[in-house]
């Protein structure tokens, strides 16, 4: 083997998600793997929230609904829908989301059920306070294992854009 010396250093490359200038408006984006949920998961997320509600903890009277069996927390839905898109585009380049718009749940999640995400970029400007930041509206969308739409969010995000000696 090839001895390396001090001046073969291996370049470093870091994880990161995309800046401003980077993001395409109206490209799709779609973010693996995907996460599978299982029951704890629901159980831990109700209970770490404070939300008691019987469709998510209490299989005996869920089975008496029309769904049959509990309910993934809709708010873990959504949890994991923007978390499944934070490693392929906002990594260290987002300053802060600035808020969520439409959001909608057109089809129950189960235990069980795996989740997969995509991200459409609807708009984006640059900031006219923040120099060096971007507003930039995503659609997220998320997609159960036989492509039926799950959830759907609009969320605004204030992102950097690319430092100077990159652009």
């Amino acid at each position: 083997m090839e001895e390396r010396g001090p001046e073969a250093t291996p370049e470093r490359i870091v994880q990161r998600g995309l800046y401003y200038e980077e993001l395409k408006e109206g490209a799709v984006y779609e973010h693996r793997p995907g996460r599978t949920v299982t029951e704890a998961d629901n159980t831990f997320f109700s209970t770490l929230t404070m939300n008691p509600q019987s469709l998510h903890l209490d299989a005996h009277f869920s089975a008496s609904t029309e769904f049959g069996r509990p309910l993934v927390n809709s708010l873990f839905t959504l949890s994991t829908l923007v978390g499944l898109s934070v490693a392929q585009l906002t990594q260290a380049t987002t300053v802060a989301n600035l808020g969520f718009g439409e959001i909608a749940f057109p089809r129950p999640v189960f235990h069980g059920d795996t989740l997969y995400a995509e991200t459409t970029v609807l708009e984006k400007r640059l900031s006219s306070s923040r120099p060096g930041n971007g507003v930039v509206k995503f659609e997220h969308r998320a997609l159960n294992q036989d492509g039926e739409l799950v959830a759907r969010a609009q969320r605004s995000a204030l992102m950097l854009c690319k430092p100077e000696g990159e652009r």
